[in-house]
């Protein structure tokens, strides 16, 4: 805010100070809000450190088992077999929203939807491993989907704490120092002009009871 643009009256003055008490407050809700979303923050971190793990872990077992039956079965029968069981199996997702702190966090729903068929391969030609992987590929879509969750959620808290950071550097270090300056310069002048007309009218008092003594 501009002195320049405001008169040195003392209505502006109270205004002045009405809009600091309310900045005021707005800052100490902020910080109230930034100090919430901090403890959030860290807590989805540990979270997701987790869930990265758990990601992680399942992508390398999953790897693992895949190239053990691929040296067992080979890569063009695994991958037959995988055709045929994506008739069997439809993945479901759903995402639903709820509100946080104001800010909206996702929800993952991940469901692998299996008709009741028999498997798309015979026991006699197959590997071991291969269920063991279909297994573990379950769980690592499943881990796959938290860890996505939760990356979500950690982006949109540091975004929010960025948004929230922002404004309330603004209120500290532009606005509130703005009015301040304002407020100090409107007391000044007021005080002065206080000053001039008490002098105003002390010369004025003199010379009438100078007049009444001289008459």
């Amino acid at each position: 805010m501009s002195f320049r643009k405001l008169k040195a009256t003392k209505t502006n003055l109270i205004s002045l100070t009405k809009k600091l008490k309310f900045i005021r407050k707005g800052e100490n809700f902020l910080e109230y809000k930034q100090e919430q979303l901090i403890q959030q923050i860290k807590s989805t971190w540990t979270d997701y450190q987790q869930y990265k793990k758990d990601y992680i872990r399942s992508y390398i077992n999953i790897m693992l088992i895949l190239n053990d039956t691929y040296k067992e079965m080979g890569k063009r029968q695994v991958t037959v077999i995988s055709q045929i069981s994506k008739i069997q199996m439809t993945p479901s997702i759903t995402i639903k929203y709820q509100k946080d702190f104001g800010i909206l966090l996702p929800k993952i729903n991940y469901k692998l939807i299996q008709e009741e068929r028999m498997p798309s391969y015979s026991f006699d030609n197959t590997s071991l491993h291969l269920d063991q992987l279909i297994i573990e590929l379950k769980q690592f879509f499943k881990n796959m989907m938290l860890f996505a969750e939760k990356e979500h959620i950690l982006l949109r808290l540091a975004f929010s704490f960025k948004k929230i950071s922002r404004r309330l550097n603004g209120l500290k270090n532009v606005i509130t120092p703005g009015l301040i300056s304002d407020i100090k310069l409107i007391k000044e002048i007021l005080e002065e002009l206080d000053r001039e007309n008490f002098v105003r009218l002390k010369k004025t008092r003199d010379l009438i009871n100078k007049r009444i003594y001289s008459d």
